[in-house]
């Protein structure tokens, strides 16, 4: 992919701008047919793609995540080598990886910023790195033109929150419940409540990702968001086996959701 990487900000205004409410599903790089989920997402209407690089100790990740990102790792697939592979993906959304400080940390945060860039993707979110110690990164990303989107958690105290949305590029992450990420059979009231408190103070998109695997739950939370991020019940799919014709039936049925607000 030779093309400079979309703007995922831009392109998630496009949609609100038009009344609309975006949807970022996640996949784990690397795993079994997680290029074809890619298309097949994008073709069902999603408005940009997190892309998850496994990671050995992933603090923030349910045992379903966990469950994909082990398969990858028994395999010896590194990083560069999901990197290498999204450089051939043709889509007209933009892209995030997922992962670990550790990882950018091993590879070089010039380094790991410049093939994001090389790659054709847009953004990195980095759960596990706070923000009063990710100057380094944030600067290494901005000089390669990558949006860093920034989580803010229900504990997230006013102060921080107004210099995280500042800081946060691309969108802003809210994290919808305290603990790891995985489905759960009722929406946390945490997620509406962060949902809120970010709309209230930034002009920047927020979505609300951790405990949404419904179509129910997309709509819900996005009745005060600007969007979902929706994981483990795709990531689900793909250990499933049922492929990337699921993953694409699943992504259209909570575009059909969101699309009824």
């Amino acid at each position: 992919m030779n093309q400079s990487p979309i703007r995922i900000q831009q392109s998630l205004q496009k949609r609100i701008a038009k009344g609309g409410k975006c949807l970022v599903p996640y996949i784990t790089g690397g795993f079994e047919g997680y290029i074809e989920a890619i298309y097949a997402a994008a073709e069902s209407g999603a408005d940009a793609i997190e892309i998850g690089i496994p990671f050995s100790d992933p603090v923030m990740d349910g045992p379903t995540i966990q469950k994909a990102n082990d398969i990858v790792l028994a395999k010896k697939i590194s990083p560069m080598d999901i990197l290498q592979e999204i450089r051939d993906v043709d889509i007209e959304i933009p892209l995030a990886v997922m992962t670990y400080y550790n990882i950018v940390y091993r590879f070089g945060l010039e380094r790991f910023a410049n093939a994001l860039y090389e790659s054709g993707i847009s953004g990195a979110i980095l759960p596990d790195l706070p923000l009063n110690e990710a100057g380094y990164w944030l600067d290494a990303a901005l000089e390669n033109e990558t949006e860093t989107v920034l989580l803010a958690a229900p504990t997230t105290t006013d102060k921080r929150l107004q210099d995280l949305c500042a800081q946060s590029k691309g969108f802003v992450y809210a994290v919808g419940l305290l603990g790891i990420t995985g489905v759960r059979s009722e929406l946390a009231r945490s997620a509406v409540v962060i949902a809120g408190r970010c709309k209230a103070i930034t002009d920047k998109p927020v979505l609300v990702g951790v405990g949404i695997g419904t179509p129910q739950q997309a709509k819900e939370v996005s009745e005060v968001a600007d969007g979902c991020i929706v994981g483990s019940a795709i990531v689900q799919k793909l250990l499933d086996n049922e492929g990337a014709e699921a993953v694409g039936a699943f992504v259209a049925d909570i575009r059909g959701a969101l699309d009824e607000l």
